[in-house]
């Protein structure tokens, strides 16, 4: 096989993983109010879940840089693919009591998580080796697109399917779809795990040796601390859009997930704009301070929003808000890539993720926590765009 033809075949296998893997860590977000209402619980309580969801995910990404290197890449994503599934599938068996279908709900997002987080860390693994130096960027946002566009189908599919099925039957169908990536990933086995290392130690120290890493070298704490204000953002827009359209301003839950998915197509849009403008024509860093700008000015534009707006202004806004906030990862990846030492860019990104998932795990639950105090959702929006346009500043004027 051509390089070339490797590079596409890597690029095609993490790229479906990825979607899949967002579509699953999202569809709980997506079809809150529904399951809001089966189980007599507030809304609200999605971002505890999704919560949960993150802090599973920054113990697999940080543990997953040992796994990957003893088992390969693409058969650590295949396990995570798996356990996806099996969180999916839990949700939809689980209910407000008793108490064992309780611990049920309360498993499945820890259980997401842990699959969730070791996704980027294995593709960085395979397509550091794979992409072409001149096209990094790009690639590597490509490949996070993943991430929008699972979210995007999120939104498109899940309320309708959740209309004519019921939103358990919903998850059964998803998690069934995950079987199927995995099975259709093992074909690639061969080729993107050849170079795995079957005698890696798997130790606590191994697992806590690439933080030290990346808060000794500046670069790569810049870009991991900008990832935490980044993802808190985004997993914030991701999770209270719909649940802020449809009960703040009255929107049905296929117009709100319409707005969902317009977000994520801005941000899959978002992703290989900025990586090929970053490849060719703007410093990293100075992209990452101007998308962190743009997406302050989103949120506070986003916390205007009325009942008598125009859906098109308001859609073309959230298409912005997501081009921004979601659009920012496969620059920050590449980045962590390049700047990596030698052969640790899997380690090095997992490490990385961990303090990103840590944005991801604090922001839905203060989000939630400030809806409540205040009774609104429009306070979250105002907060953590604030917290992205400092951020942006942030990497536009301090130190080079």
């Amino acid at each position: 096989m051509t390089p070339a033809r490797t590079a596409a075949l890597a690029l095609a296998v993490t790229l479906a993983i990825q979607v899949f893997t967002s579509l699953a860590a999202t569809a709980t977000s997506v079809l809150a109010p529904a399951i809001a209402v089966d189980l007599a619980v507030p809304a609200t309580l999605v971002g505890v879940f999704v919560g949960i969801v993150y802090a599973g995910s920054m113990v697999g990404s940080l543990g997953s840089g040992a796994f990957i290197e003893r088992f390969g890449a693409i058969r650590v994503s295949q396990a995570c693919v798996l356990l996806c599934a099996a969180g999916l599938a839990l949700v939809a068996m689980g209910s407000a009591r008793p108490l064992p279908s309780l611990l049920l709900l309360a498993a499945a997002p820890l259980i997401i998580g842990l699959g969730y987080g070791p996704i980027t860390p294995a593709s960085s693994h395979v397509l550091i080796r794979t992409a072409s130096p001149a096209r990094m960027a790009l690639t590597f946002s490509l490949k996070q697109t993943g991430v929008p566009a699972g979210t995007a189908l999120a939104g498109a599919l899940l309320p309708g399917l959740a209309l004519v099925l019921g939103w358990r039957a919903t998850f059964a169908v998803v998690a069934a779809l995950g079987i199927a990536v995995a099975g259709v990933a093992q074909s690639t086995r061969a080729t993107f795990d050849s170079e795995r290392t079957a005698g890696r130690p798997l130790s606590l120290g191994a697992v806590m040796a690439p933080l030290a890493v990346v808060f000794v070298t500046p670069a790569l704490t810049l870009l991991a601390l900008t990832g935490f204000v980044y993802a808190a953002t985004q997993v914030c827009l991701v999770s209270f859009l719909v649940v802020y359209l449809t009960e703040a301003l009255g929107h049905s839950l296929v117009a709100a997930g319409l707005a969902l998915t317009v977000a994520n197509v801005g941000g899959i849009i978002g992703r290989i704009g900025w990586g090929a403008v970053a490849d060719r024509y703007v410093r990293p860093r100075t992209l990452l301070g101007l998308i962190g700008l743009a997406a302050g000015g989103c949120g506070y534009v986003t916390a205007s929003f009325g009942a008598t707006w125009p859906s098109a202004g308001t859609l073309a806004v959230c298409a912005l808000f997501g081009a921004t906030a979601i659009g920012w990862n496969g620059v920050q990846l590449a980045e962590l890539a390049r700047n990596a030492p030698t052969g640790q860019a899997a380690t090095v990104t997992g490490a990385a993720n961990f303090v990103t998932f840590g944005g991801v795990v604090v922001g839905p639950p203060m989000f939630g926590l400030l809806a409540a105090l205040t009774g609104s959702y429009r306070f979250g929006f105002v907060a953590f765009g604030t917290l992205s346009a400092l951020c942006g500043t942030w990497l536009l004027v301090g130190r080079k």
